[in-house]
C-alpha cells in the first residue's frame, strides 16, 4: 500500500519553523514584544492626539476622494462625536465593508487636526451593538511577512494550552511572590486589563520577574554541573622541581614582576600542581603582563616533565608571543615549535615532528595547533590567548586534542577584554578569574583626543612634528569585511598621504591582504625603529610592542567597537614617552558612535571600559554569546536583573545536591543543547 504524500507545508508553518517555534514550548516562551488594548471603548471626544484607542462607531458617509490622490474617505460617529477614517490604499470590498449604516470598532492613532479628529489606516472590524470587548490585552509577536499575528496568536495559544509547565522546582525554591510558571506565562500571553502596560513592557512584572529566575537557575545550574564533572577527570599534577625551569625563569627576567602578576601566577601554579583539570581565566588590561604570567605558567608544565601549546588568534600576535617567549625561554635551553598556516613544506614537518617526539617542549601557534595533523607526546597545559577570538568548537577541539594518558588538560585562557563582574558570574560561572589589576612600573598615561574628519590636516601637522621629535605613530584604518577592497584603497591613499606629507620619514603599510612573510618585514622594521610612521588596518589590534611608539591616529573611529578601540590604544604608552591616542570620526555621529567616543576620552582603565561597553551593547553582543553564534539568555538582563541572578547562584548548589533529577530537568528546559556551550 501506497503511502499519501506529506502535505506541503504553508508559508506560515515555514516561517514558524524559521523563527524556531517547532514544539509546544518554544510556542509558549515566545513571547510579546507589545501589547494592544482591545478591553475599553475610548469615546471619540475623548481621544488624544497621538495617544492609540480603541472606538466603535456608525458610518454616515463612505466616499472615494480623487482630489491630490486617490483616497477613501469614510466618517464615524459615537453618541459623544465624529471621526475620519483616511485610507491612501484600499480595495472595492473594504468600501463595501464600511457602508452607511455599519457599526465599527476601530483600532488606531488619532490625529487632531483643524478638520477635527481623524485616524489613517487603523484596524477595522464590523461588529454590531454589545459585541463583547476582549477580555485581556491583546499580544503584538515577534514575527515575520510571512506569519500573520493572527495566525500566530493562534498558534501560541494553541501551544501554551499543550505545553508540560509543570512545576519542576520544589516548594519554597522560588523567590517569594512571585507566581507560577504556568500563571507566569499566561499572564504574559494574555495580560488582564488591569496589568500595568508598563511594568510588562520594561519586563520588570512579576510574571517576567518568575521567567528570568527559571532562565539564570538553569544557567548556574548547567555551569555549576560542568564545574564538577570537570573536577571528577584527572590531570597531570605539574608542580617545578627546585632550581628547575621556573626558579631560572624568574630570575633570567630583565624586569621583577608587579605584586598583580606574582599573585595571579601563584593562583595557577597552586591550581597546575592539583590533579585535577585547571579551567581559569586569567584576565588584565592591556599591557598588564599577561605574557610573562603565561610563560612561568608554561615553565611549571615543562619542570614537571609535559609540553605547553599556547594558541592565539592571529600570526601576529601568535609571533609576538613567540619572540618574548623564545628570547626567555630558548637561552634556558628550551625548544620551541612555531606552526602556523604560513609554516610550510620541510620547515612544517620539522614543528610536526618536534611536537610529536616531545622535543619541542613548548608549542605556539595560531588555529593551526588544533589541526589533526598536530600530534603531540605529552601535553598537560593548554593556553589560549584573547580566547573571545576562538569559536566554542575550536575550544572543544583543543581540550579533546590535549587529552593523553586518559588525563585532561589544564587549561589556561587570557583575554585583554576585562568581563564585568555580573557577566562572570554568568556566562564564567564555571571558571576561576585571575585578575591582573595593576600595570607595569613605567608605563605612560595615554591621553584621548578626539576630532571631527573636517580637523585632519591638522592631525597631520601633529605627525610631523611627532617624527621630527624621533617619535614612531600608528595610523589606524579600519576594515570591514564587506567593502574589503573599498577599506583597502583608503588605507594605500591614507599611505600615499602621509608619505607625501612627511618628506625624508620611512611610512609603512600593513594590511590584512599581504602574505605573512611581507607583515613580517614591516613589523620588524617598526619594531627595531626603522619606519617612523605604520599606516595599518586593524591587524595590529593585539599583540604588537613597540615601546617607542607614542601616538596612535585611528580613522573613522566611529566604525569601531569599544572594546576593539581599547585594545588599538593600547599599542601606544608601553614605553616611558607620554602618548596620545587621536580619534577621528565621520559626523554625524549615532547615539551608540558618541557614547563610544565619550567613553575613550573619559577613560583609560579597561575594566571602566568594558563596563561601558556592557551598556551600550548588551551582554549577547558583548560576550559574542560566549562565541556560540547562539545567545543564551533570552529573557534575564545582567545589568537589572543582579539580584535575582545572586538569588539563582545560591541556589543552585542546594538544588543540586538535595533535588538532582529537578536541576537536571531544569536544564534541559531552559537549555537543551545549548547546555554543552557553557562547558567550552
Amino acid at each position: 500500500m501506497t503511502m499519501p504524500p506529506d502535505k506541503p507545508k504553508s508559508a506560515p508553518q515555514k516561517a514558524m519553523e524559521k523563527l524556531g517555534l517547532v514544539r509546544d514550548i518554544d510556542l509558549a516562551l515566545h513571547l510579546p514584544l507589545r501589547y494592544e488594548d482591545e478591553t475599553r471603548i475610548t469615546p471619540i471626544a475623548a481621544l488624544q492626539d497621538n495617544e492609540p484607542a480603541q472606538v466603535e462607531g456608525v458610518v454616515v458617509d463612505c466616499q472615494i476622494e480623487l482630489r491630490s490622490r486617490r483616497q477613501l474617505l469614510v466618517r464615524v460617529k459615537d453618541e459623544s462625536g465624529a471621526l475620519l477614517l483616511r485610507f491612501l490604499h484600499f480595495y472595492p470590498s473594504q468600501q463595501k465593508q464600511m457602508a452607511v449604516g455599519v457599526r465599527l470598532r476601530l483600532r488606531g492613532e488619532p490625529r487632531i487636526g483643524f478638520f477635527g479628529r481623524e485616524m489613517v489606516h487603523p484596524v477595522v472590524k464590523v461588529v454590531d451593538e454589545g459585541t463583547p470587548l476582549a477580555q485581556a490585552l491583546t499580544p503584538v509577536y515577534p514575527a515575520s511577512a510571512q506569519l500573520p499575528q493572527a495566525y500566530l496568536r493562534k498558534a501560541v495559544a494553541s501551544g501554551l494550552a499543550r505545553a508540560d509547565l509543570r512545576e519542576i522546582l520544589p516548594a519554597g525554591v522560588v523567590p517569594r511572590g512571585l507566581p507560577s510558571l504556568k500563571d507566569a506565562l499566561t499572564c504574559l500571553h494574555h495580560p488582564p486589563p488591569s496589568a500595568s502596560l508598563a511594568a510588562l513592557e520594561d519586563h520588570s512584572h512579576p510574571a517576567w520577574q518568575r521567567l528570568k529566575f527559571e532562565e539564570l537557575l538553569a544557567q548556574q545550574l548547567s555551569q555549576l554541573q560542568a564545574q564538577r564533572e570537570r573536577a571528577l577527570l584527572e590531570a597531570p599534577a605539574l608542580r617545578p622541581g627546585p632550581g628547575g625551569l621556573h626558579e631560572q625563569l624568574l630570575a633570567a627576567l630583565p624586569f621583577r614582576l608587579t605584586g598583580a602578576q606574582q599573585r595571579v601566577a601563584e593562583e595557577i601554579a597552586q591550581d597546575l600542581a592539583r590533579p585535577r583539570p585547571m579551567h581559569r581565566l586569567l584576565q588584565g588590561d592591556v599591557g598588564s603582563g599577561k605574557t610573562v604570567v603565561a610563560a612561568l605558567a608554561a615553565a611549571v608544565a615543562i619542570d614537571a616533565g609535559w609540553q605547553c601549546a599556547l594558541m592565539a588568534p592571529t600570526e601576529i600576535l601568535a609571533e609576538q608571543h613567540f619572540r618574548k617567549l623564545v628570547g626567555w625561554l630558548e637561552p634556558l635551553g628550551l625548544q620551541v615549535a612555531w606552526i602556523t598556516g604560513s609554516v610550510k613544506g620541510k620547515a612544517r614537518q620539522k614543528m610536526l615532528d618536534a611536537a610529536a617526539s616531545g622535543e619541542a617542549r613548548l608549542v605556539i601557534g595560531t588555529h593551526a595547533v588544533i589541526e589533526d595533523k598536530v600530534r603531540f607526546a605529552k601535553l598537560g597545559l593548554a593556553i589560549i590567548d584573547e580566547q573571545h577570538r576562538f569559536g566554542v568548537a575550536q575550544r572543544l577541539a583543543l581540550r579533546n586534542k590535549l587529552k593523553a594518558m586518559d588525563l585532561e588538560p589544564h587549561l589556561l585562557m587570557m583575554s585583554a577584554t576585562p568581563i564585568p563582574r555580573t557577566l562572570a558570574m554568568t556566562y564564567f560561572a564555571d571558571l576561576d578569574v585571575s585578575t591582573i589589576d595593576e600595570l607595569p612600573p613605567g608605563r605612560s598615561p595615554i591621553v584621548t583626543k578626539v576630532f571631527t574628519e573636517s580637523k585632519r590636516h591638522d592631525v597631520v601637522d601633529k605627525i610631523r612634528g611627532a617624527v621630527a621629535d624621533g617619535a614612531q605613530v600608528y595610523w589606524v584604518c579600519p576594515l570591514v569585511e564587506e567593502s574589503e577592497a573599498v577599506d583597502l584603497r583608503n588605507a594605500t591613499e591614507t599611505h600615499a598621504e602621509l608619505s607625501a606629507a612627511l618628506p625624508g620619514a620611512s611610512v609603512g603599510l600593513l594590511h590584512g591582504r599581504m602574505s605573512p612573510g611581507d607583515k613580517a618585514a614591516v613589523m620588524a622594521q617598526f619594531s627595531g625603529g626603522r619606519m617612523s610612521v605604520l599606516v595599518a588596518t586593524t591587524v595590529i589590534e593585539v599583540g604588537v610592542d613597540v615601546p617607542n611608539a607614542s601616538l596612535m591616529v585611528i580613522e573613522h573611529a566611529e566604525r569601531f567597537g569599544l572594546a576593539q578601540l581599547h585594545q588599538l590604544r593600547g599599542r601606544v604608552g608601553r614605553g616611558a614617552k607620554a602618548s596620545v591616542c587621536v580619534l577621528i570620526y565621520s559626523p554625524p555621529l549615532s547615539d551608540t558612535g558618541k557614547a563610544r567616543l565619550k567613553a575613550m576620552a573619559e577613560t583609560t582603565d579597561g575594566f571602566e571600559i568594558a563596563r561601558r561597553d556592557l551598556d551600550i551593547r548588551g551582554p549577547g553582543e558583548f560576550m559574542g554569546s560566549r562565541q556560540s553564534g547562539a545567545e543564551l539568555l533570552r529573557f534575564a538582563d545582567l545589568q537589572e536583573d543582579a539580584p535575582l541572578l545572586v538569588a539563582a547562584r545560591a541556589l543552585a548548589p542546594r538544588l543540586l545536591d538535595a533535588h538532582p533529577e529537578a536541576a537536571r530537568r531544569q536544564v534541559a528546559r531552559w537549555l537543551g543543547t545549548k547546555a554543552e556551550f557553557l562547558k567550552a
